[in-house]
């Protein structure tokens, strides 16, 4: 019933999705995740909550409803904070991000009104047949009694970690570099990163427009000045040095090789003739190897062989020689003619496909800047980026766009988180009337945050496009457990952790990680850091949820603070 429910929420938020947005795009189609990941949970309470009321009762009907009575508030609570907490997205600068915002935040609600419309019809329709045995987890009474005793301990063992952390969270970065997101053995990515550490290929290169030529004479002066910049490229590069030295020159050597260059051809020699000059140049060649052994005297004497042997060779033979010796002789003495005919470069008449790469219509200049160090890390391609906008604020290319992105999509996420956990408190302090109440829920998420992000830069993982999507969810996870464990709390129940509230969470959890932990196996690597971040992160939430909550909250209050039949 709960897998039938959800893939009913599942079909329904994909096509208002669709009619919403008009087509996913990379980000917003993690809605899929999101969904199964947390409208799961909801039809886990339920289901959960029933089987206990079942367990004491002989009706299905009259168990559907204790069970949807039990949960309703805690289960309307959280779905207002993941509701608040996606729509927080909207109105960030980052479109897959605010549309994915509103796509989960829609699935919520869908996932929410399905678990008390669509779950509880199947169930009654499957008809399921009375419990055997109680679904509370009375072995967890023990635990509950040891963190009552040792509230402090359990506090002050937690502080600890997180201010033992603290270096670590500090060090925490963003890896805005896409290519780190895909598999280095993919021939299409390791063609890229070969032509990448290739400086005359590389996409680390930035460009910068100049109105005219004195202007881009001054950018390059002091573009090259900067440490950061290995050379730098512009039309002027292509105008030699030193012309009027070097075609002094060519004037002065022009006279003594034109007769060469110049001369008229002379009838081709015989075969006789060709013949007797290879035997006298094998016979000068031994007589210049004469004196003691040496690896020069063998190769000359190795050369008077093989012209010896190419004498006596038929004409077909000498013939295929000839070619292979003097292949392109008469391009090299072309060349050598037009060389000396050289005349100054000039801006104006440098080849058309060389100047209108460099030089736009209107005037403008390019002028493009290779970093010195060519390493691609992304401290490197940053602070190159970063020092070339100093004197050029203009600056376009790769490494300006990954940097800029990756700030873009850190400030969105912050954004959004400010502006979830606002709105978060405040639907919580509306439904809970305490603000103390407020601060027992939020406190534990926050940690369990703090101590994800720090165990995820220990283990040397970096955020990036792909597994910061999973901090949402994990946010959503948080909230949701620490508010079903604060209802009951407010209700009066001692012992949470021995209740079926225990036995939800932990199989909510379970699918959650299993669904989303798998994904670390993925052989891309963007899917993979998603996996492993989302591991690491539910881990902390579930410790947060099963000791940091309960020491929190402490002893429930003598009286229920409502009536809220959130009764384990």
């Amino acid at each position: 019933a709960v897998l039938a429910t959800l893939l009913v929420g599942l079909v329904v938020t994909s096509g208002l999705g669709l009619l919403l947005v008009g087509s996913f795009n990379l980000i917003s189609v993690a809605f899929f995740v999101l969904f199964i990941g947390l409208g799961v949970d909801f039809g886990i309470q339920y289901a959960v909550r029933y089987r206990a009321e079942r367990y004491a009762l002989d009706e299905t009907p009259a168990a559907l409803v204790r069970a949807g009575a039990a949960v309703g508030f805690s289960l309307t609570l959280a779905a207002l904070s993941l509701v608040a907490g996606f729509l927080s997205f909207l109105p960030t600068d980052f479109r897959g991000v605010s549309e994915l915002g509103l796509i989960a935040g829609i699935g919520m609600v869908i996932a929410y009104v399905a678990s008390f419309t669509v779950l509880p019809a199947l169930i009654a329709v499957l008809r399921p047949g009375p419990e055997g045995r109680p679904v509370e987890t009375a072995s967890l009474a023990g635990l509950d009694r040891w963190i009552a005793g040792h509230r402090p301990l359990v506090l002050g063992a937690t502080a600890l970690v997180v201010l033992a952390g603290i270096p670590a969270l500090l060090a925490l970065r963003f890896d805005s570099d896409p290519m780190n997101l895909r598999d280095p053995s993919v021939e299409s990515v390791a063609t890229y990163l070969d032509l990448a550490r290739d400086p005359a290929t590389s996409p680390t290169s930035l460009d910068v427009l100049a109105p005219d030529a004195a202007e881009a004479a001054r950018l390059t002066a002091r573009l090259d000045a900067l440490p950061e910049v290995g050379r730098v490229v512009s039309l002027a590069t292509f105008l030699p040095e030193e012309q009027e030295r070097k075609l002094a020159m060519i004037r002065a050597a022009a006279p003594g090789l034109s007769a060469v260059l110049e001369a008229s051809p002379i009838a081709a020699p015989t075969a006789a003739e060709v013949e007797a000059a290879l035997a006298r140049a094998a016979a000068g060649l031994r007589e210049a190897a004469a004196g003691p052994p040496s690896p020069a005297r063998a190769s000359t004497i190795r050369l008077a062989g093989a012209l010896d042997r190419t004498a006596a060779a038929p004409e077909s033979q000498r013939a295929a020689v000839r070619r292979a010796v003097t292949t392109d002789f008469e391009r090299l003495i072309a060349g050598l003619k037009l060389a000396f005919t050289a005349e100054p470069v000039t801006l104006a008449n440098l080849p058309p496909s060389i100047r209108d790469a460099w030089q736009a219509a209107d005037g403008r200049l390019r002028i493009e800047a290779f970093p010195r160090d060519e390493s691609l890390t992304p401290a490197a391609r940053d602070a190159f980026a970063a020092t070339v906008r100093t004197v050029a604020p203009g600056a376009t290319g790769a490494p300006v766009t990954i940097l800029e992105s990756g700030r873009t999509i850190v400030a969105a996420f912050a954004q959004a988180g400010i502006y979830a956990f606002v709105a978060i408190t405040i639907i919580l302090w509306i439904a809970l009337r305490r603000l103390t109440d407020v601060l027992l829920a939020l406190g534990p998420l926050v940690l369990a945050g703090i101590l994800t992000l720090q165990a995820a830069r220990i283990v040397g993982l970096d955020l990036n496009f792909a597994n910061i999507i999973a901090l949402p969810l994990m946010f959503g996870v948080g909230v949701a457990f620490h508010i079903y464990y604060l209802i009951a709390w407010r209700a009066g129940i001692a012992e949470a952790l021995a209740s079926s509230l225990t036995r939800a969470i932990f199989f909510s959890a379970l699918t959650t990680g299993v669904a989303f932990g798998s994904l670390w196996a993925s052989s891309h690597p963007g899917t993979a850091s998603m996996g492993e971040l989302l591991a690491i992160s539910l881990v902390f939430t579930l410790l947060a949820a099963f000791l940091i909550v309960p020491a929190f909250l402490g002893p429930p209050p003598a009286k229920p603070l409502s009536d809220d039949p959130g009764r384990g």
